[in-house]
């Protein structure tokens, strides 16, 4: 590896300290030593902040959404690379090292990082793992966390109007202009879905600015929210193995498009 570049790991945060010190420990504990943690509130009311002074003294306070969040982190980072890690994320160990080794070898603007569910947290926990997993060998249903800065930069960063998509958004972008690379490392995701009602109401919400992502993007953007996926066909014998999870898998996929449908129609009829 060529020197030892500057990571900016950028935390956007919200109410997040049931999550953040596994999340900060895992950042802690990578095998790369050359990090600046930067952490982008938007105002909790919990003990987000008193959780991550230990961990860093650069904290921001900023609103309204993640993507502004990240943007003004990355404003203020020193970094030579980005890394997007949201609060309620856990890193393997080697997963900054890996990043930058592919990223300087080979010339590339961004790492596709595959990120996993934690299964303990709940039955549709298993059922997301059970989603998230087949995606490991799709080039569509993926997103980049981890840019070179001036990439990130030269597209415009997030685009802060996007609540749901903001981070295909960016990705599609950044494919159009730069080489990506992808490492073995892995994400795992501890704020899993609890319930039902949960992820109706999450995605509800999403459903209210999908109508922009699917303007600014179009076809490729429709082809990474559709229900009707490639990957799942290749992977049909998950399906076949583990009926269990397969029935979650449509019943949570039933209930996350009708509550984003719905969001999406209450937005129109505001509009």
């Amino acid at each position: 590896m060529k020197g030892s570049p500057l990571v900016s790991v950028i935390i956007p945060t919200k109410n997040s300290s049931k999550t953040l010190s596994q999340c900060l420990d895992s950042i802690k504990n990578q095998n790369y030593e050359n990090i600046e943690i930067i952490v982008v509130d938007n105002y909790s009311t919990d003990n987000t902040l008193e959780v991550a002074k230990p961990y860093t003294n650069t904290i921001y306070t900023f609103s309204p959404e993640r993507s502004s969040q990240i943007n003004y982190g990355v404003k203020k980072s020193s970094g030579k690379y980005i890394y997007r890690v949201d609060s309620d994320f856990v890193l393997e160990p080697q997963t900054i090292s890996e990043a930058v080794n592919s990223a300087e070898s080979n010339n590339y603007a961004a790492i596709i990082i595959h990120n996993t569910s934690d299964p303990t947290v709940s039955f549709w926990a298993k059922v997301r793992k059970f989603e998230r997993d087949m995606y490991d060998s799709d080039n569509l249903n993926i997103a980049v966390r981890f840019i070179r800065k001036d990439a990130f930069l030269s597209v415009g960063g997030f685009d802060v109007r996007l609540v749901y998509g903001e981070d295909y958004d960016l990705h599609n972008r950044i494919i159009e202009k730069y080489e990506i690379g992808k490492i073995n490392a892995k994400e795992v995701h501890l704020g899993e879905y609890k319930s039902i009602k949960e992820i109706a109401k999450v995605n509800y919400y999403y459903g209210k600015s999908a109508a922009l992502f699917l303007k600014k993007n179009r076809s490729r953007g429709l082809q990474q929210i559709s229900p009707i996926r490639k990957v799942y066909l290749r992977h049909y014998k998950e399906f076949l193995g583990h009926p269990y999870l397969a029935a979650g898998f449509i019943v949570y996929q039933v209930v996350r498009y009708t509550s984003g449908f719905f969001g999406l129609l209450a937005n129109k009829i505001r509009c």
